[in-house]
């Protein structure tokens, strides 16, 4: 297809979307990407089984600086559509848990929907191709020029090239540079979603407990998740750690409950009248991993029985485990991060089309844009959502 109508970077989840719709249209639809094969971060997501999207779809799950864009788009299109997609393809799937939504074979019955899709819609697609330049004119409208040197032409471009998370997958800042290329602004990027590393004395102090899951509430920026977390030899992670990460700011402390239920917390000042010859441990252990109490509580403490411990000192203990504050070191970076935050600034795209307003045209949809998710198949509807949005009109 040389001189397509519609040409989409990307092949990732919202690029084939609006490959998709644009091409049920009757446009001539032409799909490019550098990887070697679509849906990448599709087939790794999910732990392979991809959390395609979310029962609970609202706005107030989604992290930007223009809080009111993505309303449009997922309103119009929503998760009820997209499931309707899934059960059209025969793609068994169950609710995990939140309202979380995963396949129950493999995250390649996702790709393999929307590649049926893409053939229906007679979308063009082109794998191992690498862009080296990008021009607009008045009357051709935009040229794609390839590594190769061959030259293309459309109407409408359209940018779903995604975020900078697993470099690994192929991630790459390409979007931003069309971004800027063409005068938009770029909001700040950074790691969202993503697991926490600690300052060295923390980490030390909780070697030990790699591997241990906990529930918990972690508290940061007025904002708070009541998930598991996960001791890593790295640092934090698990689902609760992965959510507030895209609100923490840097040099900030969590707030880390370990009874955010209270489910033991007050049957604890009950073992000094009940059990009152029980050793302090004894009475923590029935609740908590033992390495887990031995990293907050003294040894001396814990060897206490508990009819010699006052009930201020009791309430001291419990306060270790259900406000326990700890400053990060950082976060494991692009590298296991499930999202990019920030990116082009929606102040410059139509919320309805995906379009820029001062560049006919030219579209971005996806992670490329300042939009991003919380974790739970959030990322995924928004691809799905602004994909669509652009492809009734592009």
């Amino acid at each position: 297809m040389k001189n397509p109508d519609v040409i989409i970077l990307g092949a990732g989840a919202a690029g084939l979307m609006c490959a998709i719709e644009a091409g049920k249209r009757g446009r001539r639809v032409l799909v490019l990407d550098h990887a070697n094969k679509v849906g990448k971060k599709i087939l790794m997501s999910g732990g392979g089984r991809c959390n395609f999207t979310n029962y609970d779809i609202e706005p107030h799950h989604y992290l930007s600086n223009n809080p009111h864009f993505c309303k449009s788009a997922l309103k119009r299109y929503s998760s009820t559509d997209f499931i309707a997609l899934v059960r059209q393809h025969q793609i068994p799937y169950h609710e995990k848990s939140h309202g979380q939504l995963f396949c129950d074979n493999k995250s390649v019955d996702i790709v393999n929907l929307l590649l049926a899709e893409c053939e229906q819609a007679k979308v063009m697609l082109r794998i191992n191709t690498a862009i080296s330049e990008i021009k607009h004119h008045d009357v051709k409208g935009y040229e794609v020029t390839l590594a190769n040197k061959e030259r293309l032409f459309c109407q409408s471009l359209v940018i779903a090239t995604g975020g900078l998370s697993i470099p690994t997958m192929g991630a790459t800042p390409f979007g931003y540079q069309i971004a800027s290329q063409f005068g938009l602004s770029v909001i700040p990027t950074r790691a969202g979603l993503v697991p926490f590393t600690l300052q060295p004395d923390d980490k030390e102090r909780f070697a030990e407990l790699s591997g241990i899951a906990l529930s918990c509430e972690v508290e940061a920026a007025k904002q708070s998740f009541k998930l598991n977390m996960l001791f890593t030899h790295r640092g934090l992670s698990g689902p609760a750690m992965l959510q507030i990460s895209s609100y923490w700011q840097a040099g900030k402390p969590l707030t880390i409950d370990l009874d955010a239920d209270e489910q033991w917390s007050a049957q604890l000042l009950d073992y000094k009248k009940t059990s009152p010859r029980l050793h302090l441990k004894n009475c923590l252990e029935k609740f908590l991993p033992k390495k887990v109490i031995q990293a907050f509580v003294a040894t001396e403490l814990l060897d206490t029985e508990m009819h010699r411990l006052s009930d201020k000192k009791l309430q001291d203990i419990i306060h270790l485990f259900r406000h326990w504050q700890i400053k990060p070191n950082g976060t494991e970076g692009y590298r296991t991060a499930e999202v990019t935050l920030g990116g082009v600034d929606t102040h410059h795209l139509s919320s309805q089309t995906m379009e820029v307003k001062t560049q006919p045209g030219l579209f971005f949809v996806g992670e490329v844009m300042d939009v991003s998710g919380w974790l739970g198949g959030y990322n995924f509807q928004w691809a799905w959502s602004s994909g669509w949005a652009a492809g009734q009109v592009v």
